[in-house]
């Protein structure tokens, strides 16, 4: 025979739970958002949904709560929304605004392949863009080139050959387009060519020469920052810069250039006269013919803003 003291227990412990069962269902039952999502869906949900949802509608709640109070809640970075499953509540969880920009900065980035480039590109927009005389000019051939690349991506765009001095803005400019092609969903590659050149003698050695060459020259935009800045070899020219430059024009590929020097410059010195001293216009001739099917040529002048005093 049972103990008495052990029936009362029992029946005490039953009459708790349902104390808390009301006051739990009392509780939902005031939430803005589930009673207006009961008025929405009445007709779909059936009669009795409150007693047999209770659970689910007790979770929202709660998630809700914990959300609110920056707590960790059960699925982290996602936010409880009702809906409605076999004719009861039911809770569905959906990125919370925070976790989308999270995930669109992630994507932004990936978007954006940089190699060896300044860190300043990150952030670069047009909208920060130093408007001057001496600047409009590249800065609107820029802004065409994206505004057209991004209304008509299946068309052959010809890029933009920026030239000028030093520090007066190339590589940011560089920067603010493959910045707004990446908030419209177009990848970008950017490589600043003195480093890539050092780069690819390197992968002779490790065997990656063919593996980098062919992630270059089949970039769906590639930008191309301070051409001409390193000293010319033959190798360089023909080999690396020749085969990216041949490939892309052969498939119409959209492709930006930043120097210090012209078109004719780079043409009569880096391209033509080699580390020994060689001279080869017809190989110059050669890879700058192909520059100007890839890029329109634009100046661009200014204040050194890297180094005023320079």
């Amino acid at each position: 025979m049972k103990d008495i003291s052990e029936e009362f227990q029992t029946l005490m412990n039953r009459k708790n739970l349902v104390e808390k069962y009301k006051s739990i269902l009392n509780e939902v039952t005031r939430d803005p958002d589930v009673i207006n999502f009961i008025s929405d869906h009445r007709q779909d949900l059936d009669k009795d949904v409150l007693t047999k949802s209770a659970s689910k509608l007790y979770e929202y709640c709660e998630e809700k709560k914990k959300i609110a109070r920056h707590e960790p809640s059960q699925v982290p970075g996602y936010m409880p929304v009702l809906i409605i499953s076999n004719h009861l509540i039911d809770i569905a969880y959906q990125p919370t605004k925070e976790l989308i920009e999270e995930q669109n900065a992630v994507q932004l980035k990936r978007r954006v392949k940089s190699i060896n480039m300044p860190k300043i590109i990150r952030d670069a927009s047009f909208k920060s863009f130093i408007r001057e005389d001496s600047r409009n000019a590249a800065l609107l051939s820029a802004i065409q080139f994206t505004n057209h690349y991004i209304e008509k991506p299946r068309d052959f765009h010809k890029g933009i050959y920026i030239y000028g001095a030093l520090g007066i803005g190339k590589t940011y400019l560089l920067g603010a387009m493959a910045n707004r092609l990446a908030h419209n969903g177009f990848q970008t590659t950017m490589i600043h060519f003195p480093s890539f050149a050092a780069e690819m003698k390197e992968s002779i050695s490790n065997s990656t020469f063919g593996e980098k060459t062919n992630a270059i020259k089949r970039a769906p935009i590639l930008m191309i920052d301070d051409i001409g800045a390193d000293s010319s070899s033959t190798w360089i020219r023909d080999d690396v810069l020749g085969v990216i430059l041949e490939y892309r024009m052969q498939e119409e590929l959209p492709t930006c250039f930043t120097s210090n020097f012209s078109m004719e410059e780079l043409q009569k010195g880096y391209l033509t006269i080699s580390v020994r001293g060689d001279e080869e216009p017809i190989k110059a001739q050669r890879i700058i013919e192909r520059i100007k099917f890839l890029s329109e040529e634009v100046q661009m002048t200014g204040e050194n803003r890297r180094n005023p005093d320079a």
